[in-house]
């Protein structure tokens, strides 16, 4: 696939973003992935972060498989390459003869047994015919006597029979075809000028030149809307992923942080014209369900102009006459098979799931592209609550560079795992790295008889947190706990003692926050016991 040309990769969205408009790549990389980066990520490391796409979750591929053969394109080539069996007669480009092109339209049930059969319906029985010859479900040949001939293909028996592996290989071929047709289509010029006397040969050079121009934008354009919409497959609720049509083409217009001009409104509506035809053909194969842009929106009769998308606030009605789209699951393994064909990270939700629960800890901390709530439910799963959450509070000790983002995991799997959990967090109560973050999530499940830590576990576990933070890099998260720190008036004195705290971390944290906190007595404060903590250090 093409790289991402989008506008608005990496973009922050604030409160005032509309909440429709908002897909996964408006928002913060690190936020959006959960990404734990290394301490002291530097700018190449972040510029390299940027073009990672997040995991996803797929259906098994004997449910893939299942759904490929439902796509009606896809059973009309099988239909086609069986029909030919033991052989059947071609002309010379390969092609159906003129007398088999209605009786196949009937075999595919596009036309009635009886009676004429439409025009369209050969048409698509050509199609379905050229498909299977492009997919290799049937071979041609030539007989002795010089006649043209048609034979099934070797895959056709196993496609049938519903073998994964042969499906899925015939069904992402098919797709790609399709892509590259869709592509095609919409690079042709609509009205091809009329060279001058004497320069036809350097105008057929200039309109293959535009073509392969138009192609080479066209495809970058498809490619990034299907990324956009993979994206949204890891971050939506099931259900929830279909965008509506505008929303996709203002992503790939609108620069991150700004709001669509009355110009950018117009590329809005052009790219959402480009990419319909293109988006129609690949559901077609299953790849999206698709509702089109209505074209009565764009009549131009009576003397009005085509609607430009944005000019006006649109109810969900209205908004979906514009075209809704949503990538299936037979999209998100066709797309996923093309980033990795093309070098991209594309991990699955549950690959780093393996092993003991210190494997676990420690892939998803040093992994810079994963969903650690996704990677914990998959390890959860089918496991006894109270050994699981005794093994990872086990796995989550330690004072090397990722132990407090282990630990935010710890609790997090606490949290999924509930009441279940509770003997394991009461028995670290104590403990000098977990007895805090223990605690509170004991006294968050509602137990009263838990005791506040002692003043040193407190702070400890208070910078513990907001290493965590600065280890994922979620400086919106990092600016809520900053602000809800217990400092009041006397900052000094809380200063004072936290410099003292005895953790790795204890200086990094002072300096964020004397970088972050908006009273500048405080931000003061904190950036002096840095400095102390760094000279304790």
């Amino acid at each position: 696939m093409a790289g991402r040309r989008r506008k608005n990769v990496g973009a922050e969205t604030g409160e005032g973003a509309a909440a429709e408009a908002v897909l996964p790549a408006d928002l913060d990389l690190q936020d959006l992935y959960g990404a734990f980066a290394a301490h002291g990520l530097d700018d190449e490391d972040l510029d390299d972060a940027a073009v990672l796409v997040p995991p996803v979750k797929l259906l098994p591929e004997t449910e893939l498989a299942v759904l490929a053969k439902a796509v009606p394109m896809f059973g009309y080539a099988l239909a086609m390459a069986r029909w030919a069996a033991p052989h059947r007669v071609v002309d010379a480009l390969g092609d159906l003869v003129e007398e088999d092109r209605a009786p196949a339209a009937r075999l595919l049930g596009l036309a009635p047994a009886e009676g004429e059969v439409p025009e369209g319906a050969e048409i698509e029985a050509l199609r379905a015919w050229s498909l299977a010859c492009d997919l290799d479900l049937v071979e041609l040949g030539t007989t002795e006597d010089g006649r043209h001939v048609a034979v099934p293909g070797p895959d056709l028996e196993p496609a049938e029979e519903g073998d994964p592996d042969t499906v899925l290989e015939l069904w992402l071929t098919a797709a790609g075809i399709v892509r590259e047709l869709a592509v095609d289509a919409d690079s042709l010029p609509e009205e091809p000028e009329e060279p001058a006397e004497g320069e036809e040969g350097e105008a057929d050079e200039g309109a293959l030149d535009e073509v392969e121009e138009a192609r080479q934008a066209a495809a970058e354009l498809l490619d990034e809307a299907l990324q956009v919409l993979y994206e949204t497959t890891a971050f939506a609720d099931p259900g929830q992923e279909t965008v509506p049509l505008g929303v996709l083409a203002a992503l790939l217009v609108v620069p991150e942080g700004e709001e669509p001009s009355e110009e950018m409104l117009g590329d809005i509506t052009d790219l959402m014209v480009a990419l319909d035809p293109m988006l129609a053909d690949l559901a077609e194969l299953g790849m999206l369900d698709y509702r089109p842009i209505d074209p009565e929106l764009f009549d131009e009769d009576e003397g009005e102009g085509p609607v430009v998308v944005g000019e006006e606030p649109l109810d969900d009605e209205e908004s979906a006459r514009f075209g809704l789209v949503r990538l299936t699951p037979l999209g998100q393994y066709g797309v996923r098979q093309w980033l990795l064909e093309d070098g991209y990270d594309a991990p699955l939700v549950g690959d780093l799931a393996q092993g003991d629960a210190a494997e676990l800890l420690h892939a998803v901390c040093e992994s810079v592209n994963v969903l650690p709530e996704e990677e914990l439910k998959v390890w959860l799963a089918g496991r006894e609550p109270l050994a699981a959450a005794r093994e990872l509070l086990a796995a989550s000790r330690g004072s090397d560079a990722y132990a407090p983002m282990r630990r935010v995991l710890a609790v997090e799997a606490l949290r999924q795992l509930g009441a279940g959990a509770e003997p394991a967090a009461r028995e670290v109560m104590d403990d000098p790295e977990l007895g805090g973050a223990a605690r509170a999530w004991l006294a968050g499940l509602g137990r009263t008889d838990v005791p506040a830590p002692e003043r040193a576990m407190a702070l400890w576990t208070v910078i513990d947190t907001f290493a965590a933070q600065l280890l994922g890099g979620g400086e919106g998260a990092m600016r809520e706990l900053i602000a809800d720190l217990p400092v009041g008036d006397e900052s000094s004195g809380w200063f004072a003692e936290v410099w003292r705290v005895d953790h790795p971390y204890t200086a990094d944290v002072l300096e964020a926050i004397g970088e972050l906190h908006p009273e500048r007595a405080v931000a003061k404060e904190a950036r002096k016991a840095a400095f102390k903590a760094r000279s304790r250090q």
